[in-house]
């Protein structure tokens, strides 16, 4: 079913969202090139949202004093994916909308389709595919040796025609790969303009709402790394999720962005294998070198990731320049900080580093933005830079201020708990927050530490620690 004569479009950019009532080759807001286009403003009133022959009828909602409101638990399916569920904050909630985004080739159709694989009985899973043919999901799904009986596969692109085999299939789980491959006859343009993922994310959103079917929604992105398509696609789910990773390392990380039944702090690892993705449930032991010698530039970082405690190496490289002004460089941690902390240094402690190059790296391929990484990151540098090995048995854990000062930092205990499961001797810690630790018996030993000078002592005499 084609535009009726009610329906009333307009020409938007890609780019900044600016709106003209005809297309123009040059965006006047932006300047880019090429990025006009069509979306539908108002559509008629008797196309209905979700199903194309007849409009759901709903009852009209009223409003009700918070107080009334019955309060019901809200139940949880689990995925059998034990990081997945980590993630949705302990697993799917019934008629819930989720966006997974990444690169390509890194593994969200692998996820998705193993996950789909190994639900646990009980659940009916209809795993639509827009860019593979069955057979290609029959070898996929023989790669990662799964049959699961109770998955549907569908090659179709057609919302319309998806939703007819839903209606009679009635899934509990619906599985789209991807939404830049749907699209609806309600709307005149191709697959994966801006208006097809639009009008294709809210008829999915109003279908998981009024039939409670959980719905999977795979995502591409942009070559700066964000979600590709209109800013509204995030708006409108109930959870984003970004699946990320290093395609040097084997690696791949679960990130929640946006999370309405969860936490967005908490993230899911996996480790890419010939047979599908291995779920890490210790990263701390994959992300450690497994080495006994003392090298210097090397530190331990005691960090969080949500409600995880990880513990991961810092390798820090401070070298003279060869050039007027020196480089810096910092991979898996902001740039920003790192010349931060650079500074702090040189006005606090003394350090010479104006002269020489700085390459800072958070080995296995990890992102951190936690705070509590500063200390092992200053203790990177000054062991590089004075040439003094830090014991593999020693770890950190603060934040360092501009004055130089140490600060404490969250959840201590359970990074301190951590440190003690992984045979780490000595911990370095604010002296600020060791309140609530004295009576913890811990077999590593607590260094509280107040300034970098302090710690530049420490570090220096081992045996003075």
């Amino acid at each position: 079913m084609g535009k009726t004569s009610k329906t009333k479009t307009a020409f938007f950019c890609s780019n900044c969202g600016a709106q003209s009532p005809k297309w123009v080759g040059r965006c006047p807001a932006c300047g880019q090139w090429n990025t006009y286009t069509e979306e539908v403003l108002e559509r008629d009133s008797r196309e209905s949202l979700w199903k194309s022959e007849e409009r759901v009828h709903t009852p009209k909602s009223r409003p009700a004093l918070i107080k009334d409101i019955e309060s019901r638990p809200t139940p949880r399916i689990d995925t059998g994916n034990a990081e997945l569920n980590r993630v949705l904050g302990g697993g799917l909630v019934p008629g819930s909308f989720v966006l997974i985004g990444g690169e390509p080739g890194i593994g969200k159709s692998t996820l998705m389709l193993q996950v789909a694989l190994q639900m646990p009985d009980g659940q009916n899973i209809l795993y639509v595919s827009g860019e593979e043919s069955n057979q290609q999901l029959k070898m996929r799904g023989e790669r990662l040796g799964l049959a699961q009986s109770n998955c549907y596969i569908l090659t179709e692109t057609c919302l319309d025609d998806i939703f007819t085999q839903a209606e009679s299939l009635k899934p509990d789980i619906l599985v789209a790969d991807s939404i830049q491959t749907l699209y609806t006859t309600a709307i005149d343009s191709s697959a994966g303009s801006i208006s097809q993922i639009k009008e294709c994310a809210a008829r999915l959103q109003r279908y998981a709402k009024e039939t409670g079917v959980s719905v999977f929604v795979i995502g591409h992105i942009t070559k700066e790394g964000n979600l590709a398509g209109p800013k509204i696609l995030e708006h409108i789910v109930d959870t984003v999720l970004h699946f990320e990773g290093d395609r040097n390392y084997g690696y791949r990380i679960l990130r929640s962005v946006k999370n309405r039944f969860g936490s967005t702090n908490e993230i899911g690892i996996y480790e890419m294998q010939t047979d599908g993705l291995r779920q890490v449930e210790n990263p701390s032991e994959i992300l450690l070198s497994q080495r006994e010698e003392q090298l210097s530039g090397t530190a331990i970082a005691a960090t969080l990731e949500g409600l995880r405690p990880i513990m991961v190496e810092v390798q820090a490289l401070v070298s003279p320049t060869a050039y007027s002004v020196p480089q810096r460089s910092a991979t898996g941690f902001d740039l920003r900080r790192l010349n931060m902390l650079l500074a702090v240094l040189e006005k606090r402690c003394g350090a010479r580093l104006s002269q020489k190059d700085v390459f800072l790296n958070i080995a296995g391929g990890l992102k951190v933005d936690d705070p509590a990484i500063d200390l092992a990151v200053i203790a990177a540098v000054l062991s590089s830079g004075q040439d003094i090995p830090l014991s593999p048995r020693y770890c950190f854990a603060a934040e360092v201020g501009l004055t130089g000062e140490i600060r404490p930092v969250s959840r201590l205990d359970q990074r301190l708990a951590e440190a003690e499961k992984l045979g780490f001797e000595r911990i370095f810690v604010s002296k600020y927050g060791l309140k609530g630790l004295e009576d913890r018996h811990l077999s590593q030993k607590v260094v509280p530490v107040s300034t970098l000078f302090e710690l530049f002592q420490k570090i220096s005499n081992p045996q003075q620690s």
